[in-house]
C-alpha cells in the first residue's frame, strides 16, 4: 500500500504562484510515475503533469505547459507542482496521484483546493 500526503493549496490572486507538494509513503519501491490532476466544479478530472520515477521524464497537458512545472526531490521523496501565472480558470481541487508498475493511477491523495481570484 502507498499513502500520498498533499499540501500547498490556498487562495491566490490571478498572476500569482503556488507550489503543491506530495509525499508518498509505504511501498514506494513500486512507483512507476507520479502526477498531478485537477477537477474544477462541474468539469471532468483533468491530467496536468507527470514525472517518471526512474528517469525524471516529464509530461504536461497543453493547458498548463509553460506555466506549471512538475519536479521531484529525491532526498525528501517528494513531488512538487510549481504553478505560475495562475488564472481564475485554474481554480479546482488538485490531486496528486501515483502509478505503480503495471497499473494505472492506482493511488490518490486527498486533494487540495486551489482558488485563483480575479
Amino acid at each position: 500500500q502507498v499513502q500520498l500526503e498533499e499540501s500547498g493549496g490556498g487562495l491566490v490572486q490571478a498572476g500569482g504562484s503556488l507550489r503543491l507538494s506530495c509525499a508518498p509513503s509505504g511501498r514506494t519501491s513500486t512507483i512507476y510515475r507520479m502526477g498531478w490532476f485537477r477537477r474544477a466544479p462541474g468539469k471532468e478530472r483533468e491530467f496536468l503533469a507527470s514525472i517518471t520515477w526512474s528517469n525524471g521524464r516529464r509530461y504536461y497537458a497543453d493547458s498548463v505547459k509553460g506555466r506549471f512545472t512538475i519536479s521531484r526531490d529525491n532526498a525528501k521523496n517528494t513531488v512538487y507542482l510549481q504553478m505560475n501565472s495562475l488564472k481564475p480558470e485554474d481554480t479546482a481541487v488538485y490531486y496528486c496521484a501515483l502509478e505503480s508498475y503495471g497499473s494505472s493511477w492506482d493511488y490518490w491523495g486527498q486533494g487540495t483546493q486551489v482558488t485563483v481570484s480575479s
